[in-house]
């Protein structure tokens, strides 16, 4: 049973490195035997750089690497970075919405696009995951933000990030690429009390994730333990879709 989660001898890239849970995905795989690499467009001390919106960046990325059999497709904007006051989707602007769809979704499309022809052309049975949300399930809840709203462009691209999912583990089933999805919670970084309470209303287990909720989702995903699983997406959030 242990080596079905073995990820010796396997190495992960990973986008959005910079960010909180793109750090635990690269821990989850380390403590499984694998090399995590971390890139980013933010300059952090594991990162190299690459933007997942030039396709040219990801290449450069891709042909630096002798080998890749893990793709976590993990970069977002985070929509906690946005000024209160701009939400609302009747004000919402074109920019930010594209900003939004080049960065969560066509940033996913590309970087699939590049390492998993790399890893047809090198006969590798690889593994991609895509990072989405429980909000690509669901709507957000409005009421528990109270003075403000969430705004439009997260849910939808990730939405359609389950969607490209989908096609992709189809489209290359036959070439030995499992392409599967992850839908976390929101997870507990101090946020507002008044808010979590809120939250925590929601779900079921009536908490927010953890920082280390989804490390052993990772290490499923990546390795032979989930050797027959592709287009899923598996929903780790509390309970709180159920509702």
């Amino acid at each position: 049973m242990q080596k079905l989660f073995d990820l010796t001898g396997k190495t992960a890239i990973i986008t959005g490195g910079a960010g909180l849970l793109g750090k635990k995905h690269a821990e989850a795989i380390v403590s499984a035997g694998g090399t995590a690499i971390l890139t980013d467009i933010v300059e952090c001390p594991d990162c190299i750089y690459m933007d997942v919106t030039d396709k040219d960046s990801i290449e450069k990325v891709a042909n630096s690497l002798s080998r890749v059999d893990i793709l976590i497709n993990n970069a977002a904007l985070n929509p906690k970075m946005i000024e209160k006051g701009e939400n609302r989707f009747e004000e919402f602007s074109l920019h930010r919405w594209n900003q939004s769809i080049n960065v969560n979704l066509t940033g996913a499309f590309l970087c699939s696009q590049v390492f998993i022809n790399k890893m047809v052309r090198e006969n590798v049975r690889g593994t991609v995951i895509n990072i989405a949300s429980d909000l690509g399930i669901i709507a957000p809840d409005q009421r528990i933000y109270e003075e403000d709203v969430k705004p439009v462009d997260y849910s939808v691209t990730k939405h359609g990030v389950i969607g490209l999912t989908k096609y992709l583990s189809t489209y290359f089933a036959e070439k030995n690429i499992r392409v599967n999805c992850l839908s976390p919670a929101g997870v507990y970084t101090n946020q507002d009390p008044g808010f979590v309470k809120r939250l925590a209303n929601l779900i079921p287990m009536g908490r927010m994730a953890s920082v280390e909720d989804y490390k052993g989702a990772i290490v499923f995903l990546c390795s032979d333990a989930s050797s027959y699983m592709t287009g899923a997406n598996l929903i780790i959030d509390g309970g709180r879709t159920a509702w």
